[in-house]
């Protein structure tokens, strides 16, 4: 990777939600001020800035991460999927997105997009979870709407669906 200087702008491609994307942005820019500023993607949102509060959670190659803990040239030639690659095409919701919403899962909604990313993580990854289970994968986020029952009813129930399909 060539030396970066802070003060110049790169260009920076990768793959949104399986559409090719680029941009420019200096060195120290975030990835998720990349993703809402730059191209206008304003589904991940930025809550403490230091990882905890897990609001901005997008998958990179396939894998839950926290968007404010990368700068966005770092995700050059990458896969990044944010909330808005969950649902289809067409603008249907996603399986999990039809059980947050049958379960009332979100109220404010700041937190639920990073939510949904781990959680679609963790299903691919592990289709019959156990409640322990996604409530473990819950601790990595900060709700203070839900209380994380619907939550956790949503993701369980999403996970029978995938077992009945």
């Amino acid at each position: 990777m060539p030396r970066l200087k802070a003060g110049q702008r790169h260009e920076v491609a990768f793959t949104l939600n399986g559409v090719a994307v680029r941009g420019e942005a200096e060195p120290r820019m975030l990835l998720t001020d990349f993703l809402r500023h730059v191209i206008g993607v304003t589904g991940t949102h930025v809550g403490c800035e230091h990882g905890v509060c897990g609001a901005c959670t997008i998958r990179l190659d396939g894998v839950a991460t926290r968007g404010c803990l990368l700068f966005a040239v770092q995700v050059a030639g990458r896969d990044v999927k944010t909330v808005e690659g969950l649902g289809g095409s067409d603008g249907r919701l996603s399986p999990l997105q039809e059980a947050f919403r049958r379960n009332h899962a979100l109220q404010c909604g700041f937190c639920t997009a990073g939510i949904l990313m781990s959680l679609d993580d963790f299903l691919e990854k592990n289709p019959s979870p156990t409640e322990p289970e996604v409530r473990e994968v819950l601790s990595g986020h900060l709700c203070r709407c839900t209380g994380y029952t619907g939550i956790v009813r949503a993701a369980l129930e999403t996970a029978k669906g995938n077992a009945d399909a």
